[in-house]
């Protein structure tokens, strides 16, 4: 009985890391789209290190990404991490770029949390 729970014990945990992987995948998948925002922005030297930036964060984005759905289903795990890539993004855009924060704006993305959020609730375990 105790290798059992020993067993599940590690299922649930190894699920739960995978999770954690996704989640910083989109995190970097933030980090690809502020480097670009911020590529546009610059000229000269500063705009290739941006760019430099853009690829570092894109392939870690991506590998992570690639671990995270060895367990997560694909379809659950895309729509999560281009959700978190897209919350944060619109996020960076209305504090860095200050991007405008209308009613509408603010609404869709509440909606695009409550979306990822209802996703990783039903998700297979």
């Amino acid at each position: 009985m105790a290798e059992r729970n020993s067993l599940f014990s590690e299922k649930i945990n190894s699920q739960n890391m995978h999770w954690v992987l996704l989640i910083i995948a989109g995190f970097f998948e933030v980090g690809f789209a502020t480097c670009l925002g911020k590529a546009k922005e610059s000229s000269g030297n500063v705009a290739v290190w941006w760019f430099a930036g853009f690829f570092v964060c894109l392939a870690i984005s991506m590998y992570l990404l690639y671990r995270a759905t060895l367990v997560i289903p694909i379809g659950t795990g895309y729509a999560v991490w281009t959700g978190i890539g897209a919350v944060g993004t619109v996020l960076v855009g209305l504090i860095l770029f200050k991007e405008p924060a209308d009613f509408w704006r603010l609404f869709f993305l509440s909606t695009l949390i409550m979306s990822i959020v209802g996703l990783k609730a039903v998700s297979p375990s």
